[in-house]
This record gives C-alpha cells, sequence and structure tokens, in this order.
C-alpha cells in the first residue's frame, strides 16, 4: 500500500490532502471522517490495519495519537482466530490475465481468439436486464464493475485490498460510483438483508471444489431476493486459457453447475459457453 499525499477517499469520494508523511490517512487513502469510522466497518477497519502496516514497513513513525484506533477483539474471538486461523484469501486475476499481456500473451492466434471470446462475454454481460442493487462478490480488479456500475447500484468486494485498489481506479477513470467492500465472498449473509436484485458470479464458483460447489450456490441464493437474476462466467478447461498460473482452480461441468443451481434454488437456469475458453449463464432465484 503505497503512501498518497493527496487522493480521493475510497470510500466516500471525497478529496483529501494530508498535512504530514505519518498521517494514516495518506497510508489508508480514507479521509479522517471514513478512517474514524474503522471500529464498526470492516472494509475500513481492513483499511486501516494495512495503513498502520505499510506505515511501519516504510519506516514512518506514528504520531503520538492515531488517528482511529484498532478495536481490541474480545478473548473468545482472538482465541477462536488462534484455534482456526482462516486460509488466505485467492489472489484476484490480474489486468493482465484479461488482457493477455506479459508473462500471460500466448501469441498472436491465441491472444486474438481470447480477446473475441472475452469481448462475447462482455456484450453478454451488458445485454442481461440489471436493475436496483448488484452485488459483485470476489471483484477482483475490477474488470467488469465499470459495465455494471453504469446499470445500478454496484455493491462490489473482495478479501484483497490491493484489487479493490485498482477496481476503485478503473471506476474513477469512468467517472462511476460504486459500494467497494472488503469482503469474503463466501461470508455469512445478515439474516435482516432482503437481498439484492442481481448478483454477478464472476470467476467464483472455480474456486470450491467438490461438496463445496452446493454450499456455494446456497450462499450466492440467499444473498438475491426471490426473482433476483444471477450471472456467471466461469472458465472452461482449456490447457491454453485457465487461471494465472499459482492459483488453485476446478473446472466444472456445465451440468455440474446447472444441477447444483438448481438444488440451490435457482429456476431458468442457462448455460452457454463461449467456445474455447469462458462458460456464461444466468439463472433466477426463486
Amino acid at each position: 500500500m503505497a503512501f498518497r499525499a493527496r487522493f480521493d477517499c475510497l470510500w466516500c469520494g471525497e478529496p483529501w490532502t494530508v498535512r504530514t508523511p505519518g498521517d494514516l490517512e495518506g497510508w489508508a487513502h480514507l479521509c479522517p471522517t471514513c478512517l474514524g469510522k474503522a471500529g464498526t466497518n470492516q472494509f475500513l477497519r481492513g483499511r486501516l490495519r494495512a495503513a498502520i502496516t505499510a506505515r511501519g514497513a516504510g519506516g514512518v513513525a506514528a504520531p503520538a495519537a492515531a488517528a482511529a484506533p484498532v478495536p481490541t477483539p474480545s478473548a473468545p474471538a482472538a482465541r477462536q482466530r488462534a484455534v482456526a486461523p482462516a486460509p488466505p484469501p485467492m489472489p484476484a486475476f490480474p489486468d493482465d490475465w484479461f488482457l493477455r499481456r506479459g508473462p500471460f500473451a500466448r501469441g498472436v492466434i491465441h491472444d486474438t481468439a481470447w480477446a473475441a471470446e472475452l469481448d462475447v462475454v462482455t456484450r453478454w454481460l451488458d445485454a442481461l436486464p440489471f436493475v436496483g442493487r448488484i452485488l459483485e462478490p470476489a471483484a477482483g480488479v475490477g474488470f467488469f464493475s465499470p459495465l455494471l456500475a453504469s446499470k445500478a447500484e454496484l455493491h462490489a468486494s473482495d478479501p484483497d485490498s490491493a484489487a479493490l485498489d485498482a477496481a476503485r481506479d478503473r471506476l474513477v477513470a469512468h467517472r462511476l460510483l460504486a459500494h467497494l467492500h472488503l469482503a469474503d465472498p463466501w461470508g455469512a449473509v445478515a439474516h435482516d438483508d432482503p437481498g439484492a436484485d442481481a448478483l454477478v458470479a464472476a470467476f467464483l464458483l472455480g474456486r470450491v471444489r467438490g461438496a463445496g460447489l452446493d454450499t456455494a450456490a446456497v450462499t450466492l441464493r440467499r444473498r438475491l431476493r426471490p426473482g433476483g437474476l444471477l450471472a456467471v462466467i466461469e472458465l472452461l478447461p482449456d490447457s491454453a486459457g485457465g487461471p494465472p498460473p499459482g492459483i488453485a482452480w476446478t473446472t466444472h461441468e456445465p451440468g455440474v453447475i446447472e444441477a447444483a443451481l438448481g438444488r440451490a434454488g435457482f429456476s431458468e437456469v442457462l448455460l452457454r459457453p463461449t467456445g474455447r475458453f469462458f462458460l456464461t449463464g444466468s439463472a433466477t432465484a426463486v
């Protein structure tokens, strides 16, 4: 996380200029008002903790009074984390992966075919009838986020704070607004959550395997209101495609995904391959 003397707040968008290199605002890229809410907001709390770590690694001394204290976890919660630490989040796919640049370039023929199919995916997503509130869990660097934010109220999340920074920059470049949250895509759904109008699961189901696919499908269903739209984008088993190296991935057959969604409470499941690389699908929450 790099220090910025001037920035637009990641949470509220307010322009801010820090006074000294030790100001946490410049490391968290949050204005003082939003930084002060870190005790009650998971994303802001995660940014604050990362900012404190980055400031220390940069050799900058902390001021006598921190901008916002990090709340101390209760003893039971601390013991629970010590016994069963959460697994590290899967890294987000980088822009170079989407664009077949640098280490992901595979030659003109392959890269042209990849770009053509990715364009098919984007046009398919653009044609879906999005309204109201859209959820984009595991949004990563926000490759699809500007398109979604131009359609309706977007709530994008990812466990990777650096990826969310990239998503924010992409949205700002398009002069679009969205709610960005640091969150586990499989986190529990609040009991009073009425459900979103749409959910875009882009390269999300490949993060689970075996019976975990059923659990994942149920989680997606719980995040949607009855009649809500689910959009799925997944990878087909092409050896020249696939996720970036080093990422454990499971390629599910279309029939397996369709069956899991049906068991979870989705109807009108329609899955279509784009050719070699991608699988697109839509479904309606019952």
